[in-house]
């Protein structure tokens, strides 16, 4: 099994599964999929229309993490489930608020 990230100077990437249209705003914990590869279920109430549910995953990701939402970006899958954000800051810091911890 792989982790649901990757650690590099000053930053974290997190590789995330999103659903959007969802009843709710929540990080459901993180899944393998049939590659073996792990990633972060998340869940947004935005639609998937003109980078909207991006935004909601990037304002809800700054939230869990406590950083400003200025320092997290989707990197890549805009169009896509499956999702690379950038959040810049101290690595181990945000994975203990994002309770991925090793």
């Amino acid at each position: 099994m792989s982790l649901p990230y990757r650690v590099e100077p000053d930053r974290l990437i997190l590789y995330v599964r999103l659903t959007p249209k969802s009843g709710r705003d929540a990080l459901e914990g993180v899944e393998t999929g049939a590659d073996g590869r792990s990633h972060v279920k998340a869940r947004v109430r935005a639609v998937p229309e003109d980078g909207k549910a991006n935004v909601a995953l990037e304002i809800l990701l700054a939230g869990k993490a406590g950083l400003p939402r200025s320092v997290v970006a989707v990197i890549a899958g805009q169009t896509a489930r499956l999702k690379q954000v950038s959040l810049n800051g101290e690595p181990a810091v945000i994975l203990t608020a994002l309770g991925l911890a090793q």
